[in-house]
């Protein structure tokens, strides 16, 4: 079972809220979560964001990866020394634009 860290969405149609929660990665988005971390309010300014440093950083070391926009909350609230490449999502290389030799079609 591949373990994600990743937000669900509730609140009402037009105000989202969200958990931050580690779930099975087939999982629903909203669906069963293993647990509720914290969580991120998008809407007020600035966005508010509660973790549970600790149990993040369980769930980092066990194997647990965070989603691109998870880890970069992470990156912006969790503590400076608990912040490591862990929380890091893998990013795909880009491709360089094939270029001929001598700018010629």
């Amino acid at each position: 079972m591949a373990v994600r860290i990743r937000l669900a969405r509730f609140g009402t149609n037009s105000k989202p809220c969200y958990r931050i929660v580690a779930q099975n990665s087939q999982a629903k988005r909203d669906g069963r979560y293993l647990e509720l971390l914290g969580t991120y309010q998008s809407r007020v300014e600035p966005a508010a964001v509660k973790l549970n440093a600790k149990r993040v950083e369980y769930w980092l070391s066990v194997g647990a990866k965070p989603t691109e926009t998870v880890a970069t909350l992470l990156a912006k609230h969790m503590p400076k020394e608990a912040a490591s490449e862990k929380t890091a999502a893998p990013k795909t290389p880009e491709k360089a634009p094939d270029k001929k030799p001598g700018g010629g079609k």
